[in-house]
């Protein structure tokens, strides 16, 4: 399965990953600072409410003729008392009121604002996140894209930074107030009645039990379902792009199918997520009111002896209530965390990844015209020694059109891969006057050339924008000219709005030639010393490529040229020829030459006539099978 290569299990906090993560705190450390202020404010007020309340009932409610028996009612009567200060029940409860109003506004407002803030901080560091993460991806060489899925980046760029995003806006900060709130509500039960407290904290152990039990298995799902959200996207983006295909083999129950049972275990592990959540939230309910029971039947008993006041019993209510909330948030803020550490580690372990194409130095520019391109003793394997070029060696000179030929696998598309620099060889050297291209600055050297690829891309954006890719150093006149000599101009024209019209994704609603045609502007329109044309007209019909041919003669003309071709009718005015076999050099020479000498390239030629003149729904000939 795609998610195999997912960690699914589970790792504590780790004080390396946690710096790493603040560290994109940085620029916005004036922001979290001022967000932590606010939190504390917002703790403050909100344990001010039961004291007010518990207050009120003791003084003006209740109006006793005696102090209070202890707490903080009796403190504030005997320092009305002694500053001579009479306050008339209705009017101090009128100001308990005005009071509890306030804090609950005040709360209000300082919440608001903590919020608002914490949540423009953490769009901005997931900005900055993402950013980094996609220049990274920009930067890697091809070879890490032959190994890892599409999908499972487009999570890492997606669901794992918004899952950091939640602990920089409801994961940190949040836990400083549960914690501030939690130390504030201890000290003011101690502070009410210590004995009470030690009642209503016997119960403490049951609540962490219950949150250690919470807190592990909800990290293992949570986990778990993000390994598993990673492998559906892996599987969409790879049966999105090829809907075609398994429409065309009728694979469509099959495959669904195949996400069917992707799809189930990503629901299981969400349901397995959810079984944790709904026993948690009722046995702390449960303990919750076991607490709520055991204050009722000591601080009522208090009460009743006159040794705790009914003030000070309602605001012990109201404090035990809040008390559990704090410690439910953080057991799921924890997870929370949790999941921001496994998201962080997939993420970072994507962004340490070394980029196997180092550049040259930024001093190493090559000269603005190519004299000559040399492969000397090259060898090269995509695996370990699995060589798909051996000892190769050839010298194209300034202005030579050079073709590559031989069967498929041979190592034709490997030659100019290797170029340009989307792999490294692992023997000998590749040449540009002289020059070793490693030495080379990799935005100089690839500014060299021009690819016309067999797969072919095209961006979502306008036909200007695709052949320009946003370079605003062509001109409109020189894309437009590049446009006319390969023929695009010829269906760009027709179009609605021309070089304004919008391409779709992957160039949808093009036929292939014109996307063929487009690639062809755009490899113009960099106007670059060397072209390369890798099975270029491969997909474009006989009249269509009848028309490029001559745009195609022009642009070569003076021009380094390097041509990939299985159609050997288009090479034969090629200066050189480089037969390739197995990896190896087994021909070279001009199409004269080669013909003569009969020997692979004459085999392919022949064999390449005899299909093109062979009139269509004919049997090929096979040689007989050896008895």
């Amino acid at each position: 399965m795609i998610e195999r290569h997912e960690d699914e299990g589970t790792r504590k906090l780790d004080p390396h990953l946690t710096r790493r993560l603040f560290g994109y705190l940085r620029p916005y450390r004036g922001r979290a600072a001022l967000s932590v202020l606010l939190i504390i404010v917002s703790s403050l007020l909100e344990l001010a409410g039961p004291a007010i309340v518990g207050i009120a009932i003791d003084l003006f409610v209740v109006t006793p003729a005696e102090p209070p028996v202890a707490g903080v009612s009796r403190t504030l009567w005997e320092w009305l008392d002694a500053n001579g200060w009479s306050i008339a029940p209705i009017t101090g409860i009128n100001l308990a009121a005005g009071a509890y109003l306030f804090a609950l506004v005040g709360g209000f407002v300082v919440l608001y604002s903590q919020m608002v803030l914490m949540n423009m901080m953490g769009q901005y560091v997931m900005a900055d996140m993402r950013r980094q993460v996609f220049g990274h991806l920009q930067k890697l060489d091809v070879q890490y894209y032959d190994k890892n899925p599409v999908g499972r980046l487009i999570t890492r760029v997606t669901t794992d930074v918004d899952a950091l995003n939640e602990m920089f806006t409801a994961g940190f900060v949040s836990i400083f107030g549960d914690i501030v709130v939690l130390a504030g509500i201890v000290a003011v039960l101690f502070v009410l009645d210590w004995k009470l407290a030690l009642v209503l904290f016997s119960i403490l152990p049951f609540i962490v039990l219950t949150s250690v039990w919470f807190r592990n298995g909800a990290r293992r799902t949570y986990r778990m379902t993000r390994a598993r959200i990673a492998a559906i996207n892996a599987f969409l983006q790879e049966h999105i792009s090829g809907v075609g295909v398994v429409q065309l083999f009728n694979r469509q129950k099959a495959e669904s199918q195949k996400f069917e049972g992707l799809n189930a275990r990503h629901r299981d592990a969400n349901l397995e997520s959810i079984w944790y959540y709904s026993i948690f939230y009722p046995v702390i309910e449960l303990i919750q009111s076991i607490g709520i029971a055991l204050i009722v039947w000591y601080g009522g008993g208090q009460v009743v002896q006159e040794t705790l006041t009914l003030g000070a019993l309602i605001a012990f209510f109201s404090y035990a209530q809040r008390f559990y909330e704090p410690i439910s948030d953080l057991s799921e803020k924890y997870n929370i965390l949790q999941g921001a550490m496994a998201a962080s580690e997939r993420i970072f372990k994507l962004v340490d990844t070394p980029v196997g194409i180092e550049s040259g130095p930024a001093h190493g520019r090559p000269a603005p015209e190519v004299n000559s391109i040399e492969f000397r003793n090259v060898w090269f394997a995509y695996n370990d020694e699995e060589w798909v070029l051996k000892d190769v060696s050839f010298r194209v000179a300034r202005g030579e059109k050079v073709a590559l030929v031989g069967h498929t696998g041979a190592g034709k598309t490997t030659v100019t891969n290797l170029l340009v620099r989307f792999y490294d060889i692992q023997r000998g050297s590749i040449l540009i006057n002289g020059t070793d291209i490693r030495e080379i600055e990799l935005g100089e050297l690839r500014r060299l050339f021009a690819i016309v690829q067999q797969d072919f891309f095209l961006f979502s954006g306008t036909m200007e924008e695709n052949i320009t890719l946003g370079d605003s150093s062509i001109s409109n006149d020189r894309m437009q000219k590049a446009a006319e000599k390969v023929q695009a101009d010829r269906f760009i024209r027709k179009l609605p709005e021309e070089y304004a019209t919008q391409v779709r994704e992957r160039g949808a609603g093009l036929s292939v030639g014109e996307k063929q045609l487009i690639s062809f502007a755009r490899a113009l329109a960099f106007d670059p010393p060397v072209l390369i044309l890798d099975e270029a007209t491969s997909s474009i019909d006989t009249e269509t490529e009848r028309l490029i041919q001559q745009g195609i003669s022009a642009l070569m003309e003076g021009r380094t040229s390097i041509v990939i071709a299985h159609r050997l009718s288009t090479i034969r005015s090629a200066d050189q020829i480089l037969v390739f076999h197995h990896g190896e050099i087994r021909e070279r020479g001009t199409h004269e030459e080669l013909i003569r000498l009969e020997g692979l390239y004459w085999k392919l030629y022949e064999l390449q006539y005899r299909e093109e003149a062979r009139p269509l729904g004919t049997p090929s000939a096979m040689p007989a099978a050896s008895g």
